[in-house]
């Protein structure tokens, strides 16, 4: 093994090809964007769709979860980024050092370098130290190059995806455009049960909080269309009604010490609030501080509260499915720029609007973190 063949190995630092298999952030932040493109033909089947209204609300989640996904993606590569950037920080003077020695003893006469001063054993000795190091120095040089490679592709697909980031909000906007629309000028409208809109009238004149219309409304009899064993059977495994982060949990102290019998969730402006479970809607509107309230009877004794929307999508008394568009929040959606820099900063991603969620049985509510599956971020 030969001087030059050492010095060879830190240059292969720089050499060009490389067989890299890429790390996981950047593989989760390649398949987010996958997912951008196929809510993008989704939405283009959406406008074609008999039901645009299920089609459009199916597209607004797609991208909405396809946007999520981009988001964590970018934090980790961004944190990727970083951790290779320092360990190459760390490494850089050192190696640097090491291969001006190299370098200097490599201009050395090649007979000179044959040659040990305490003779023939240290000549040996030597020789046998160098062959001992020079395959160290071509493993880290490797391990170096990799992570410079790495270090690009991150780039390249941090560039790329800002593009399918613009492209998708605009999408994104469009499809919830689109869906407002077809829910206003539908005729088909889903089955309804029977509401007496005087006595609703009424009950939200007559309450002056949130729990005392739920607890009015709860005395007024509806016609059942879920089953009680199947919404009790839910229990642990419902999804949340839009994608977003638990910031304050049942019972807990706001930033004002208030205390309310139910949770709110983090979630992006603009987002998409779904139903939860099959259920009647038995208030939709505004509420007094409320913002645009929400109140689905998932089975017989149950009300789920969801409150702080935007604009509704469904009216009182209608029949609703699992996943069917309830409302959609309010706020100023984000452009490409905000977007990007909070992914790469990780903090969340605009998350602005919040919905309170409760839940009760009968007239007592009951901890809704105990039949979602939340994300507390």
């Amino acid at each position: 093994m030969t001087l030059n063949r050492a010095i060879q190995a830190l240059f292969l630092l720089f050499s060009a090809s490389m067989a890299h298999a890429q790390s996981d952030p950047v593989t989760t932040a390649k398949r987010a964007v996958q997912m951008l493109d196929a809510a993008s033909i989704q939405l283009n089947d959406a406008q074609r769709a008999s039901d645009r209204v299920a089609a459009l609300t199916q597209t607004v989640r797609a991208y909405e979860e396809g946007l999520a996904a981009v988001r964590e993606g970018l934090r980790r590569i961004a944190i990727r980024e970083r951790a290779i950037t320092l360990v190459f920080e760390a490494k850089e003077d050192r190696l640097s050092r090491l291969l001006g020695v190299l370098q200097t003893i490599g201009r050395s006469p090649a007979p000179l370098l044959m040659m040990h001063p305490s003779g023939p054993i240290g000549t040996a000795r030597s020789g046998m130290i160098l062959s001992d190091v020079t395959p160290a120095l071509q493993q880290e040089a490797l391990e170096l190059r990799g992570q410079l490679q790495e270090i690009s592709v991150i780039r390249a697909l941090q560039e790329s995806t800002a593009t399918q980031v613009e492209r998708a909000l605009e999408n994104v906007q469009t499809a919830r455009t689109l869906l407002a629309k077809s829910v206003a000028d539908r005729t088909d409208l889903p089955d309804r049960v029977a509401l007496d809109p005087e006595q609703m009238a009424e009950l939200v004149a007559s309450s002056s909080t949130l729990q005392d219309f739920a607890d009015n409304l709860s005395e007024l009899g509806v016609q059942q269309t879920a089953n009680l064993a199947d919404f009790e059977a839910a229990k642990g495994n419902l999804p949340l009604p839009a994608l977003g982060t638990l910031v304050q949990g049942y019972n807990e102290p706001d930033e004002q010490g208030l205390k309310r019998p139910g949770i709110t969730l983090a979630v992006p402006a603009q987002a998409l609030v779904t139903a939860p479970w099959p259920a009647t809607v038995r208030y939709a509107g505004p509420l007094l501080d409320q913002g645009s309230v929400v109140i689905l009877e998932p089975g017989k004794d149950f009300l789920l509260l969801l409150a702080g929307l935007g604009t509704p999508l469904v009216k009182e008394g209608q029949i609703v499915s699992q996943g069917d568009g309830l409302a959609i929040m309010g706020g100023n959606a984000p452009d490409s720029d905000a977007f990007l820099i909070a992914a790469a900063k990780g903090s969340g991603g605009n998350r602005e609007e919040s919905v309170y969620i409760e839940l009760r049985q009968g007239n007592a509510p009951t901890n809704p973190a105990e039949w979602f599956v939340a994300d507390e971020g």
